[in-house]
């Protein structure tokens, strides 16, 4: 019989996923799950995406620019340049979602073996985009302690060989919810050009700042042109994940053209989707304003709750729309598949993220979830009491 390969096997399942059939079996049974486990926003799609589809009169749905069309990208620069992020319309690969430009990135910079350096937790799918690359994770932990804040810069440095080719980060962080300083920006910075590096940022969350904090971007560091690369994406910023239109960025050339080699041999970018996107780019600043006070809120109101349950730690975060918590219990993956299987009050349970999977570190992180508040505030409510009580029969 024909075996498959090492990278197939080898290639890790999704944490926030893998407990989906234990959800639709829920589900059958007649359960009210309340989903803290996926980072799906129920926040409305900006109408005039949804209205550039639905009135289009497009007679042949043909391939665009394997680039994107010109216009996307003319128009997304501009948008970039308003929030401090100097780049050109030629500096922009538009990728079917961030994913396939964190791949896009991995395949122009590292050869099978090489290594990249990437805080932990980080978004789980960094494990398989390295593994589908033949690439070596090196993780440095951060701590709930201090919120996951950037690891000294002389970890980074005591991590650094001759096969380290990349520091990759996310910010603001998922699953930590953790915002960089300008600071801890320019200090990845001056490591990245003293060891000729480069730094890879997924800026997917940019928009979700709170507490008057403002995001930072690689991009906009002088003199880091030829080190950065940011991956960005439509799904968060216009609670358009189905769209699947991200993005590529560098203003290194010749990163540019390998990475456009990777998107021509895809082709082209999906049409409909691209023409959403460049619609979404109209979207008033008030939609984000509106949206932030709503996560705000949304946040303090989760923080306050998980705080209240005995034996619980949590990270406050200050971007995107997630946390870690720290439980009372030993096994998340345990406890996560119990909450499904096994739990219910008053019909209802809840549906969580084991954050070990968040890690690249064996056995790290096996008492922590990650929680995303992208339910309305009553449903947040309504969670929380249920792991509360969940937690005090789990622990009877």
């Amino acid at each position: 019989m024909p075996s498959i390969s090492n990278k197939g096997r080898n290639m890790p399942e999704s944490p926030i996923r893998k407990l989906v059939p234990f959800a639709e079996a829920a589900i059958k049974k007649g359960k009210i799950i309340y989903q803290l486990n996926i980072g799906q926003p129920d926040i409305e799609t900006p109408k005039a995406a949804l209205d550039a589809v639905k009135n289009n009169n497009i007679d042949v749905l043909s391939y665009s620019h394997s680039a994107g069309f010109e216009s996307y990208r003319t128009k997304l620069a501009k948008y970039y340049r308003k929030n401090d992020i100097p780049v050109d319309a030629e500096d922009i690969i538009i990728t079917t979602g961030g994913s396939e430009a964190l791949l896009f990135a991995m395949g122009s910079i590292t050869d099978p073996g090489d290594e990249v350096i990437i805080p932990e937790p980080f978004y789980a799918n960094y494990n398989g985009f390295a593994t589908a690359s033949g690439v070596q994770i090196i993780p440095i932990k951060g701590s709930i302690d201090d919120n996951f804040s950037l690891p000294a810069i002389s970890e980074f440095e005591n991590l650094i060989t001759d096969k380290t080719k990349a520091i990759l980060i996310c910010n603001p962080g998922n699953p930590t919810g953790y915002l960089y300083t300008r600071e801890e920006i320019q200090q990845l910075a001056d490591l990245a050009i003293k060891h000729d590096l480069f730094i890879v940022a997924d800026e997917v969350y940019r928009e979700f700042a709170y507490d008057g904090v403002k995001h930072h971007s690689i991009m906009s560091i002088p003199d880091l042109e030829q080190n950065a690369i940011m991956v960005d994406s439509v799904s968060k910023r216009y609670s358009m994940c189905g769209a699947r239109i991200g993005c590529l960025v560098t203003k290194n050339k010749e990163v540019m053209a390998a990475a456009m080699k990777f998107a021509q041999a895809r082709l082209s970018p999906p049409t409909f989707a691209q023409i959403a996107a460049e619609a979404a780019l109209d979207t008033p600043d008030q939609y984000f304003e509106e949206v932030n006070k709503e996560y705000t809120e949304r946040r303090n109101l989760l923080i306050e709750g998980l705080e209240k349950i005995p034996g619980v730690k949590v990270a406050k975060p200050k971007g995107a729309f997630y946390c870690i918590a720290e439980l009372p219990i030993e096994n998340a993956d345990k406890f996560a598949q119990w909450l499904l299987e096994d739990f219910q009050h008053n019909g209802e349970t809840v549906m969580v993220a084991p954050a070990n999977g968040f890690y690249s570190t064996p056995n790290t992180g096996m008492n922590q979830v990650r929680i995303a508040y992208v339910l309305k505030k009553e449903n947040l409510e309504k969670a929380i009491e249920i792991l509360k009580i969940a937690l005090e029969e789990y622990n009877k």
